[in-house]
C-alpha cells in the first residue's frame, strides 16, 4: 500500500505498474507537454519529468511509496532530489528535440563539418544531433546504413511483412518492434482479406518530420502472401466449398491440351544476354529487319 499516489496520477498509471507502462506514459506526456511544443505547459512538463524520475528509480520509488514526497526529500539529505526536466527528456529520447539553445550551439559549430554514417535507429533517436552538439559540429551529410526490417522514404518508414495464406484469408495479429523499442500490435479481423502486395500504413509511426520532431511520418507495410507450393488433393473439395466458385469455362471443340512448366528466370536472363552478345558480334545490334521482295 503506497502512502500517496500523486506521481502515479501525474503519469496516469496505477501503483504496481510495470516499467514499460511507465516509459510509455512518460513518452506520450513528455512529447505532448514539451515546452517547445506547448510553451505554457512548463510546470506540467516539470511535474511529468519529476514523477518519471522517481518512479523509474527503484530506490527513490521505494522511499516514495513508503513515505510520500516528503520522505523522498528527507531521504535525499535535504538536497534537491530532482534532476533537470530537460536532462531527463534528453536522456530518455537520446537528444533534445528542437531546443533554442541547441540551435544556437549548432550555429556556432558551423566552422567544422563532418560526414557521419548512421543507422536508422541512431537517426531516429537523435544520436546524430547529440554527437554534433558534443563535438561542436553539424552534419553536412548522413549516409544511412541498411536496416534489416525498415527502409526510409523521406519521413515514412517502409517494411515488408510475410503472411501465410491462412492469415491473409482468415485474419491475423502481428507484433512490430519499432526503432525506439516499442511493440505495436496490428490486427486483421476475420472477414477481411489481405491480398499479395497490399499496402497499409500506421499513422505517426514513421520518422520525425524535419523542424517538427513531434510529428512523424507513416509506417507503410507491404504484405507478401506465401502461397503453398502443393496441396493435398483430398482437401480440395472442402476448400472449394469455402471459396467463391470458379468461372465456368467452355472449351471449344478441337482445342489442344498443353502442359504448364515452371519458368526459370535465371536461365531466361542468360539466354537473352547470350542472344544479345551474338547479335552484337554479328552486327545485328539494330534488331531484326524484315526482308522485302
Amino acid at each position: 500500500m503506497v502512502k500517496e499516489t500523486t506521481f502515479y496520477d501525474v503519469l496516469g498509471v496505477k501503483p504496481g505498474c510495470s516499467q514499460d507502462d511507465l516509459k510509455k506514459a512518460y513518452r506520450k506526456l513528455a512529447l505532448k507537454y514539451h515546452p517547445d511544443k506547448n510553451p505554457n505547459e512548463g510546470e506540467r512538463f516539470k511535474q511529468i519529468s519529476q514523477a518519471y524520475e522517481v518512479l523509474s528509480n527503484p530506490e527513490k520509488k521505494r522511499i516514495y511509496d513508503q513515505g510520500g514526497e516528503q520522505a523522498l526529500k528527507e531521504g535525499g539529505g535535504g538536497c534537491n532530489v530532482f534532476s533537470s526536466p530537460m536532462d531527463i527528456f534528453e536522456m530518455f529520447f537520446g537528444g533534445s528535440f528542437g531546443g533554442r539553445s541547441g540551435r544556437r550551439r549548432e550555429r556556432r559549430g558551423q566552422d567544422v563539418i563532418h560526414q557521419l554514417s548512421v543507422s536508422l535507429e541512431e537517426l531516429y533517436k537523435g544520436t546524430v544531433r547529440k554527437l554534433a552538439l558534443q563535438k561542436n559540429v553539424i552534419c553536412d551529410k548522413c549516409d544511412e546504413k541498411e536496416h534489416e526490417v525498415f527502409r526510409r522514404s523521406r519521413s515514412d518508414l517502409v517494411m515488408r511483412m510475410q503472411l501465410e495464406l491462412v492469415e491473409a484469408l482468415c485474419g491475423f495479429q502481428k507484433v512490430i518492434r519499432t526503432l525506439d523499442g516499442r511493440d505495436l500490435v496490428i490486427t486483421s479481423y476475420p472477414g477481411t482479406v489481405v491480398k499479395h502486395g497490399d499496402l497499409k500504413c500506421i499513422l505517426n509511426e514513421g520518422m520525425p518530420i524535419h523542424k517538427d520532431p513531434f510529428t512523424h511520418g507513416k509506417l507503410v507495410i507491404q504484405f507478401i502472401v506465401n502461397f503453398p507450393k502443393t496441396m493435398d488433393p483430398s482437401v480440395i473439395p472442402t476448400l472449394e466449398q469455402c471459396l467463391p466458385p470458379r468461372e465456368e469455362v467452355i472449351i471449344p471443340e478441337g482445342a489442344e491440351g498443353c502442359n504448364l512448366v515452371d519458368l526459370d528466370q535465371d536461365q531466361e536472363t542468360r539466354r537473352r544476354e547470350q542472344r544479345q552478345a551474338y547479335d552484337e558480334d554479328e552486327g545485328n545490334s539494330t534488331g531484326v529487319q524484315c526482308a522485302t521482295n
